[in-house]
């Protein structure tokens, strides 16, 4: 199985509504096993298709029994608060106290085509919560009060330039290389 680079800060598909999948076929299901392998390989607890520059409504996660898929999902309810240390794979290395809904009812559909519901709540929740963001454009970034964002993007562009400052043909970034 191969894995795929993860998309990171900066990078406008991150920014983009995904589109919903018309066909549940077999190119859904080897794009959901190869999200899965480069989740596991991140690592990560859940990873977004357009984090891999995929424009689809699709998620794979793994709260600790095993990979799940979930093909056009949607929120359909939501209740309480909870804050909790929210990192994201598309901006590696920093975290945040983010408060979200507590227990959210999500419904979408597995691989054959059949329909989920799903009530989740505390960490399950949160990753569904989180995967949707991503689906809808909206990079973890965005739930930051103004001065945590301010500070974040600082970093991240001074992160970008000692990248580039280190790499002047660019070859650094590319694996294998």
């Amino acid at each position: 199985m191969s894995t795929l680079p993860i998309r990171t800060y900066g990078d406008p598909v991150l920014s983009a509504v995904t589109t919903e999948i018309d066909n549940i076929d077999g190119r859904v299901a080897a794009l959901a096993e190869t999200m899965i392998e480069t989740m596991y390989e991140a690592p990560g607890v859940g990873l977004a298709a357009n984090q891999i520059g995929v424009q689809k409504r699709l998620f794979v996660y793994d709260k600790g029994e095993g990979p799940i898929v979930v093909v056009n999902p949607v929120i359909v309810e939501s209740e309480g608060e909870w804050t909790f240390e929210e990192g994201c794979l598309s901006v590696p290395g920093l975290s945040w106290e983010i408060t979200r809904p507590n227990a959210i009812h999500l419904i979408g559909y597995d691989l054959d085509g059949n329909e989920i519901s799903v009530e989740a709540d505390e960490f399950e929740g949160r990753i569904f919560q989180h995967e949707m963001d991503h689906l809808n454009g909206v990079l973890l970034l965005e739930r930051l009060d103004d001065d945590q964002r301010k500070e974040a993007k600082k970093f991240l562009r001074k992160r970008r330039l000692q990248i580039a400052s280190n790499d002047s043909d660019g070859l650094d970034l590319l694996p294998g290389l």
